[in-house]
């Protein structure tokens, strides 16, 4: 049996940091299948660190993340922890998913789950913990509503077959390169929306 974790990340009061616990948020007025658990874990690094330990077949992050395409473009990445990359503890205001993934394969001994980023490249980044701006910009308030679409394309297909990739390609968005510390998408087969 197939066991999918659907991950928002982010700092709520970061702007367009936030993109991850809004669509968690959005998620629960369009609930994705039962036996999928959905779940806010905003910048609480260590938890999600050992949550990816719990026997999931399936991890999908939802994170904001800059990658130079335009404000609101959604991208599904694959994503593991960095080689040979010592285990960080998380920052205390913020989640870096790669420095996660690394945590986690450090804590434990089993092999870690699929992980899948579903990004959305932010309109502004904060500039440190002075910048405090809570809301969502203009383009990633509007990738909230297509990322809930995209979760309810992609999550079935991934219940059925947790090796799949579906597309979720939009014919006016251009693969980039990945955010840092994430493999480039060109290098994993990740879909831009």
């Amino acid at each position: 049996m197939t066991r999918l974790l659907v991950a928002g990340v982010g700092n709520i009061f970061l702007g367009d940091d936030s993109f991850g616990p809004e669509v968690i948020r959005a998620l629960a007025r369009h609930p994705l299948p039962a036996e999928v658990t959905v779940r806010d874990f905003g910048i609480r690094g260590m938890d999600l660190a050992y949550a990816l330990l719990d026997g999931w077949t399936v991890a999908v992050l939802v994170d904001a993340a800059a990658a130079g395409r335009p404000p609101g473009t959604l991208s599904l990445i694959e994503a593991g922890p960095p080689e040979d990359a010592p285990a960080a503890p998380p920052e205390a205001h913020g989640m870096d998913p790669a420095k996660v993934l690394a945590l986690a394969a450090h804590l434990g001994d089993e092999p870690l789950p699929r992980v899948l980023v579903l990004a959305c490249e932010p309109a502004e980044l904060p500039r440190g913990d002075e910048d405090i701006a809570p809301g969502l910009s203009e383009p990633v308030r509007a990738a909230v509503g297509r990322a809930v679409e995209a979760l309810h394309t992609l999550v079935p297909a991934l219940l059925a077959d947790p090796r799949a990739t579906p597309s979720l390609a939009r014919p006016e968005e251009s693969t980039g390169r990945a955010p840092a510390g994430l493999p480039h998408p060109e290098a994993t087969g990740a879909q831009d929306r």
